[in-house]
């Protein structure tokens, strides 16, 4: 993990895999804090507690997306502290362009058109957005940027030696979004819960959505998006989600949490470590993925 998180470079274009508080990469996302990564641009679809820890960290001074919140956990007060005081600059796109932006970096395009940006406060008050008349129907557009990611980092449940991830069958928007990602960049980085043999994965390929080819480092993290939940495999840790919304009322007390869960933790197995055997059983869940 250390090795792959050091082919981050500062001020680069970031995107993390999953969506709101579910199957984020948390293990990779505290590497980048280790490492103290500095002035990266975060671009993503809906952002929850993965984005609210590196804006808290210093990592992450530009966030371009459409929603940050822990959902029913409340508010991402580092994100609000940070984008209220001009410590970070927040650009906002609809749900949908946001995951239209990285659907152009996947098809190699200059820009998205969207057609429903009329009277909107978004168009108004971002530049990148220009506004264009179709040459075919005559009706006003918008060309929306591409998400151009230069690196996207992904947590899947399995994944061999070479590179290829697997996804069980039955997604839901975590995985899509991670898939969509994945497409968008030529740098992608997976923390997966186990690497298996390529023999495996071949007698299911119909699973395989990640290929090597796509893949520059890939890392084995057990429980590598906890507290976020991996559906299939694992729950939410909802009392770690209240303890780190306490923590981060103030700059003080989220400084304290920092060094206690990411810093002190010399990586992610000592993480774990910290969090006990007990614990981490307790989150599984029972029902067997597809």
């Amino acid at each position: 993990m250390t090795e792959a998180i050091q082919s981050v470079e500062d001020g680069e274009r970031i995107a993390l895999g999953g969506f709101a508080i579910y199957q984020r990469p948390m293990a990779l996302s505290a590497e980048l804090i280790r490492q103290q990564k500095r002035r990266l641009t975060l671009v993503g679809i809906v952002n929850a507690i993965e984005a609210d820890l590196l804006i808290g960290a210093g990592v992450v001074d530009r966030i371009e997306t459409s929603y940050v919140g822990l959902e029913r956990f409340g508010l991402a007060r580092n994100f609000r502290r940070a984008a209220e005081q001009g410590e970070l600059q927040a650009v906002d796109y609809p749900e949908l362009i946001a995951w239209d932006r990285f659907r152009a970096s996947q098809e190699g395009l200059p820009f998205w058109p969207c057609t429903f940006l009329g009277g909107s406060g978004v168009a108004a008050n971002n530049t990148a957005i220009v506004p264009f008349t179709c040459p075919v129907s005559g009706r006003q557009m918008w060309a929306v940027p591409p998400a151009s990611p230069d690196v996207v980092l992904v947590h899947a449940p399995l994944g061999d030696e070479f590179g290829n991830v697997a996804f069980h069958a039955r997604k839901m928007l975590p995985q899509s979004a991670d898939i969509t990602l994945t497409r968008s960049c030529d740098r992608v980085i997976v923390s997966v819960e186990k690497i298996v043999s390529s023999r495996e994965l071949s007698r299911q390929p119909h699973l395989v959505e990640i290929p090597a080819f796509r893949t520059t480092h890939i890392v084995e993290a057990p429980f590598g998006a906890h507290p976020t939940s991996v559906p299939g495999l694992y729950d939410c840790d909802e009392p770690f989600f209240n303890h780190y919304v306490s923590a981060s009322a103030t700059p003080q007390q989220f400084g304290h949490w920092l060094q206690e869960h990411i810093y002190q933790p010399s990586d992610h197995q000592a993480y774990l470590d910290r969090l006990g055997v007990s614990r981490l059983l307790a989150l599984r869940n029972t029902e067997v993925p597809q």
